[in-house]
């Protein structure tokens, strides 16, 4: 009874954390900025979020997609901008002319107006240099107008998105650190454990050599030692493993030996209400900033091809010089203003309408169901934030109970008064209330940094949360 008591205390912690990927959660992984080390690299909480928020995977596609709608931004203000271009060209030209249409009984006339001895060659062969500036312009036009918002509004959405991400990274990383944190408690518990039942079994195989205490006596010590030898070196294995998976989300090497410098953070939060929580929420969370602005973007989409009726206007012209047979140059332009009305394309002007509306449509029913989302995390979060406080203090309560226990049962046992399965039983209750206390506390502090991203602060008051 007491070997389970004990491996199941060991392993309570470990069984919770997964062995997430980069494959199915890019905030699992991370572009690899550090190589590994002979000398142990002390890691804090804060330098571990900094790291993550340099190297992260996830967070890095975010960034990139920020970019990719800056680039778009900028190529949709080139509609609004003249376009200037300039083209020269030099070259031999040899034309035809019968083949331009002027026939034998062309060219003769032409040779009657010629000079005597002049005479029009059917083959011409002519030098021509020219250089030309070209102007274009769109003066008007609602698709232009309307898809510019619309870029806008997008890459606003894509700066919220990589906002939220940054958020991701903070919460992914900070519980990394603090699983981490609460794994290497269990091994110091279960360190501190082994060594108590190490004692143990050697007070009673004295006594038993003595003749005071029986075999049983002995092997039930014997048996205890190594059942918390096996829970060690799982947590010690469990330790690696969170270890590894910490440096994989901050772009640590993933064999470099790190030192935790944070104990486990504890405080207990300022008092808020739940109408305040949600509206600091429905201010900052980002996610829901970023649905606000892919309505405008959607918006904007819908009219543009609204706009695809109105009228555009535009202006080209060009002023070029030129120079043919080494003659002297002499300059061309040209000033062109252009009105386009669209007279009949209703089918495609409708399709394209209507999509853009269910869109649109869509967009807003997620945005709808975002703020009851939002609504529904943060009241989530509260509740656990106020159980698991209640947790903590319990368990707290329960360590301070099994000490005693084991203290008046070591007594009990060196004054002779009871064998020592009493004392085994003792060590194992308060080994697991031990356990208890590290996973109480980790839950609380996980469930204080679940309400802080419900509320979209995560990245600026996570230490305020933590109590660091």
């Amino acid at each position: 009874m007491a070997a389970l008591v004990v491996a199941a205390s060991g392993a309570r912690l470990s069984s919770q954390a997964p062995n997430p990927t980069s494959a199915t959660n890019s905030f699992f992984g991370s572009v690899t900025a550090r190589a590994a080390t002979d000398e142990a690299l002390r890691l804090s909480l804060d330098d571990a979020i900094a790291l993550g928020l340099k190297n992260n995977l996830g967070l890095k596609e975010a960034e990139n997609g920020e970019k990719s709608l800056q680039g778009q931004k900028n190529e949709a203000l080139q509609e609004f901008l003249p376009t200037i271009s300039f083209t020269g060209d030099s070259g031999v030209h040899q034309q035809d002319l019968v083949a331009l249409g002027f026939g034998p009984g062309v060219a003769k006339q032409f040779n009657g107006l010629l000079p005597p001895g002049a005479k029009l060659s059917e083959i011409t062969r002519d030098d021509l240099t020219e250089g030309q500036l070209h102007f274009n312009q769109v003066l008007f036009s609602g698709p232009v107008i309307a898809a510019w918002k619309g870029v806008g509004a997008a890459r606003r959405a894509a700066h919220f998105a990589k906002m939220s991400a940054r958020g991701e990274v903070v919460q992914q990383v900070a519980s990394a650190y603090l699983h981490s944190i609460a794994a290497v408690s269990e091994v110091d518990n279960a360190r501190a454990l082994e060594a108590a039942d190490q004692l143990l079994l050697s007070q009673t195989h004295d006594s038993h050599q003595a003749g005071v205490a029986s075999n049983l006596d002995e092997l039930r010590a014997r048996v205890q030692l190594q059942t918390q030898q096996q829970a060690l070196i799982a947590a010690q294995n469990s330790v690696e493993k969170d270890l590894i998976l910490l440096k994989r989300e901050i772009g640590i090497d993933p064999g470099q030996r790190v030192i935790l410098s944070d104990p486990a953070p504890y405080n207990e939060l300022v008092s808020q209400t739940l109408e305040e929580i949600l509206a600091a929420a429905y201010k900052n969370r980002q996610d829901y900033q970023n649905l606000q602005n892919q309505v405008i973007e959607f918006r904007a989409i819908h009219s543009a091809y609204r706009g695809q009726r109105l009228p555009s206007l535009s202006f080209s012209s060009y002023y070029g010089v030129s120079q043919v047979n080494g003659a002297g140059a002499h300059g061309n332009f040209a000033a062109i203003g252009t009105l386009n009305f669209p007279l009949f394309r209703e089918a495609k002007l409708r399709g394209d309408a209507d999509a853009a509306q269910a869109n649109l449509e869509a967009v807003i029913a997620q945005l709808d169901d975002l703020r009851a989302h939002i609504e529904q995390q943060v009241r989530s979060a509260l509740l656990d934030v106020t159980a698991t406080r209640k947790l903590v203090e319990v368990a707290r309560s329960n360590v301070d109970l099994a000490t005693r226990a084991l203290s008046d049962e070591t007594d009990r046992v060196n004054a002779g008064v009871d064998d020592n399965l009493p004392l085994v039983t003792a060590q194992a209750t308060l080994a697991s209330a031990q356990s208890n206390m590290v996973e109480s506390l980790y839950q609380y502090n996980l469930s204080k940094l679940a309400l802080a991203r419900a509320t979209g602060i995560i990245e600026l008051q996570y230490r305020d949360y933590l109590g660091r």
